[in-house]
């Protein structure tokens, strides 16, 4: 099978980026978006106004409000709309799609209630067993400049990552392979957390030497998290884990990043969040890994500080004492030489 047509489902940032680096690689692209006056605007102005304001999109980007219309015949399908819609959207999906279309989850986050990862709801949803997921520090902004960037697609189906990655290539955009789908979206769901603690601790004055340790070990937490789940722990060593960990632990264009800033600031979370232009997944997947970690006995002292601030109103001391008190285990807990439990 060789990719012609790839629909784009979610106008936000990412979802535009990424229609708009395969448009530059010669397939004809179609994005849906649900307003329709966002629709109107980006084929009239091939702009994005909303959320990428300035950035041109190629001509060969056609945007759409009509789902049928976006995925009827494509290829491939990128997913790229919030946990919280994720389902909704691939069930209206499933009867309008080609049986051998590929699926591939742009989405870092979690559903509430089930915990089910957004490979998962594909699979369960469509029972198509040509799915990815696509994961990196890839902050949308700096795509836009043309800033290289790296990005990993994971699948159990080698043929599935190639034409991923035949899509995607480009002079500035890379995309490496990974055959651990879970471990590379847990990395890409879980470092949004940590994003919001790293812009906490920027907030109230703390240095290089905090933000190393907090992204360090957040790195163990993740791998920890993971392997409770069958992951792989060297795959969080990657893109999807340290990678993602450094670029939104460190960079204001990270929207989970600019909350933690803001709630160091003494503002409201709730007044934070509704003011963002974009869903901020972090907030949303916080309880969930708690809750999670606590029924499978992961010790997560970090996600336990940053859950006692956003619900119990303790300060961002907590999260560091959290980190501090904790027993003084290994500083790296998943060594190649050494067996795991």
């Amino acid at each position: 099978m060789s990719v012609k047509n790839v629909a784009v489902l979610g106008g936000g940032s990412f979802g535009t980026v990424i229609a708009n680096i395969i448009a530059h690689n010669g397939h004809k692209t179609l994005l849906w978006m649900r307003d329709i006056e966002q629709v109107n605007s980006l084929n009239k102005l091939h702009e994005n106004v909303t959320y990428l304001p300035g950035y041109k999109v190629h001509e060969d980007v056609v945007a759409t409000s009509d789902l049928e219309e976006a995925v009827k015949g494509v290829d491939l399908i990128f997913v790229a709309v919030p946990s919280s819609s994720f389902r909704e959207v691939v069930r209206q999906m499933k009867p309008l799609v080609n049986e051998d279309v590929i699926l591939v989850s742009l989405t870092k986050g979690i559903e509430a209630r089930t915990f089910a990862l957004m490979s998962q709801i594909l699979e369960e949803e469509t029972n198509n067993p040509r799915i990815a997921v696509l994961s990196g520090p890839n902050l949308a902004k700096e795509i836009t400049a043309s800033s290289p960037t790296g990005a990993v697609v994971a699948s159990a189906d080698p043929a599935v990552v190639n034409e991923v990655q035949n899509v995607l290539r480009s002079d500035s955009f890379r995309v490496y392979a990974n055959s651990d789908m879970l471990g590379v979206e847990l990395g890409g769901s879980l470092k949004n957390i940590y994003a919001i603690i790293a812009g906490l601790a920027e907030a109230v004055g703390m240095g290089h030497n905090t933000n190393a340790m907090l992204v360090t070990r957040s790195l163990t937490e993740m791998a920890r998290f993971g392997v409770a789940f069958g992951a792989d722990p060297m795959t969080f060593l990657g893109l999807s884990g340290v990678g993602d960990l450094i670029a939104t632990c460190s960079s204001p264009l990270s929207r989970n990043f600019r909350i933690g800033k803001a709630l160091g600031e003494g503002k409201d979370i709730d007044l934070v969040i509704s003011e963002m232009d974009q869903v901020a997944e972090g907030v949303n997947t916080l309880k969930q890994v708690k809750d999670k970690a606590d029924a499978l006995g992961v010790q997560m002292p970090l996600v336990n500080g940053l859950y006692e601030i956003v619900y119990n109103n303790q300060t961002v001391d907590h999260i560091i004492r959290s980190l501090m008190l904790e027993e003084q285990g290994l500083d790296v807990e998943y060594a190649a030489d050494r067996p795991q439990a």
